[in-house]
């Protein structure tokens, strides 16, 4: 197998950090906005577009996190015993443009079931989405309103999102099966 790293730490913080302003230019503000990482990656994402859009804004953001194991179309074929996490979302979605927050967007189908999951906590006024990386291949019409950056990726390979908080280090890599 082979490997490329294709984003480092100060490539990340740099789209994250223009990520951030895209939300609040986007949205006119942060007066109704709530921020949701999609495990696992996206939870690590979204704290640091949280920590950004707050420091920036001087306000305290909305927060959680999500799991979608059950909600995904095709989890009995991935495990006959799916290791489901805590999702968080400790506050009303109600008049909240709820911003879901993801590593990596492929097929869709993870967003799709996040979507899916999300109304089950109540109805928001919107739903956008955050995505670090962009590979392509789309399986449902779901995009990204906020691109860190976009890869053009064949099929025999993998994006894998490496971050401080699991992997100790910051890196995205592109790696040939």
């Amino acid at each position: 197998m082979t490997a490329r790293t294709i984003m480092i730490g100060r490539d990340i913080d740099r789209s994250l950090d223009r990520i951030s302003l895209e939300i609040v230019e986007r949205n006119h503000g942060v007066s109704d906005i709530s921020i949701v990482g999609i495990h696992t990656g996206g939870v690590f994402l979204a704290q640091r577009i949280k920590q950004k859009i707050e420091e920036r804004e001087g306000i305290i953001l909305p927060a959680g996190n999500l799991d979608i194991t059950l909600y995904r179309d095709d989890w009995s074929l991935i495990s006959q015993n799916p290791i489901v996490k805590k999702s968080d979302i400790g506050f009303l979605l109600e008049d909240k443009r709820v911003v879901l927050v993801d590593d990596v967007i492929f097929t869709g189908r993870t967003i799709r079931a996040a979507m899916d999951a999300i109304m089950d906590y109540g109805r928001p006024l919107s739903i956008q989405l955050a995505v670090l990386i962009d590979r392509g291949g789309r399986e449902l019409p779901i995009q990204p309103d906020y691109i860190g950056m976009v890869v053009g990726v064949a099929p025999n390979e993998r994006v894998d999102v490496l971050l401080d908080e699991k992997e100790n280090r910051d890196e995205v890599v592109l790696s040939t099966r």
